[in-house]
């Protein structure tokens, strides 16, 4: 049998999923909701400290508890990279993040931080390159209207981009993502890869993405390729779970 306090945060989970409280309401009172299940206060405390892990409520104040916004469900394909491949339109640029996410270029902001490193040996492993390879590493938080969805560390080699435009934080966000920009250095992407898995959030990433500590990410490895050599790798891609579907399809021959 579990605690006490799982099966009150199940209820209430519940409740919330099914709408009997829905985004905005506050939660009865931690002195109604102890009489109501006949526990002690603490026991409501550590049920109510179960839903903000999971996202699903946060604490207003003296307002009590109130049921968070459920997030826009993001769709994740790999045909999101067309967007970045295809022709960009002055007048309507967009990235695979924008794409996805479905907003428009004024409503996507990117929170950037470069720096030069040397490459440890798991990222020297995913360029092919020497342990000690000089990169570019360049760590991003990606808004959707002002709601962080996706953090990123893509990393570029040195030898392609140190004394260019695309080495310049200032250029960033930049319309056609990584494939525009290693394009304007005559690096055409032919081929990316993408290993997805799951897991719990660090404190730092459920703190920038706004989520709870118990609400599991998608954890993304990314390579994309001009020929045989790997240009860029983004390590990892972090998404929110509750915000977002994988999503892929493969068409068979008949």
């Amino acid at each position: 049998m579990g605690h006490a306090y799982e099966h009150i945060a199940e209820e209430l989970r519940g409740a919330i999923l099914t709408g009997t409280y829905r985004p905005g309401d506050r939660l009865p009172r931690h002195e109604d909701l102890a009489a109501r299940f006949e526990v002690s206060a603490i026991v409501i405390r550590q049920a109510i400290g179960r839903l903000k892990a999971q996202g699903l409520v946060e604490t207003a104040g003296r307002g009590g508890t109130v049921v968070r916004d459920r997030p826009t469900v993001r769709r994740i394909t790999m045909g999101r990279y067309l967007a970045d491949a295809g022709r960009q339109h002055p007048d309507r640029p967009r990235t695979s993040f924008t794409h996805d996410a479905r907003i428009t270029w004024s409503q996507y902001r990117l929170d950037k931080a470069f720096r030069w490193i040397s490459a440890d040996e798991r990222l020297a492993g995913l360029f092919g390159v020497r342990v000690g390879e000089r990169a570019l590493e360049r760590r991003f938080v990606f808004y959707a209207d002002g709601v962080p969805g996706q953090m990123s560390r893509s990393c570029l080699l040195a030898a392609d981009v140190e004394g260019t435009p695309v080495a310049d934080p200032h250029n960033e966000p930049w319309p056609g993502g990584n494939i525009g920009q290693l394009r304007t250095l005559g690096i055409h992407i032919d081929r990316i890869t993408e290993e997805t898995g799951t897991r719990m959030p660090t404190p730092e990433e459920a703190s920038t993405l706004g989520i709870g500590t118990g609400v599991p990410v998608f954890v993304i490895t990314r390579l994309m390729y001009s020929g045989d050599r790997v240009v860029e790798v983004a390590d990892p891609i972090v998404i929110p779970g509750d915000r977002a579907v994988r999503f892929d399809e493969l068409r068979l021959d008949r």
